[in-house]
């Protein structure tokens, strides 16, 4: 069974050709590859307009925003305790170095890569 045929508006009939620096081209190629498509699809979605994708986040990065998450939660939930007024002062140092050791494992993470 054949392929549909394409619209007429589909279809990428026209061809341009185009010069520019390498330094040019190093840097369309390098944003390209960051958010995962082919150069001549970037360098259409980027002049006439269109949204490009998401730029992708590393498996490293992604654990390193997850916990920087999880840290932000902590915090808010030790800030409304406080306004409350209902905290320990044990279970807040407690939280309190919970929060350093985590900071110092992203630090090593972060100077490894």
């Amino acid at each position: 069974m054949a392929r549909p045929e394409k619209d007429i508006n589909d279809l990428k009939a026209i061809k341009i050709n185009l010069r520019m620096t390498v330094q040019d081209y190093l840097t369309v190629c390098e944003n390209a590859s960051t958010v995962g498509i082919s150069i001549p699809d970037f360098i259409r979605k980027r002049s006439v307009g269109k949204p490009l994708p998401r730029t992708r986040i590393s498996s490293e990065n992604r654990k390193l925003f997850i916990e920087l998450c999880r840290i932000g939660n902590n915090l808010n939930q030790l800030t409304k305790k406080a306004h409350l007024g209902g905290f320990n002062p044990d279970d807040l140092n407690s939280q309190l170095n919970l929060l350093k050791s985590t900071l110092a494992e992203i630090k090593q993470v972060t100077l490894r890569s």
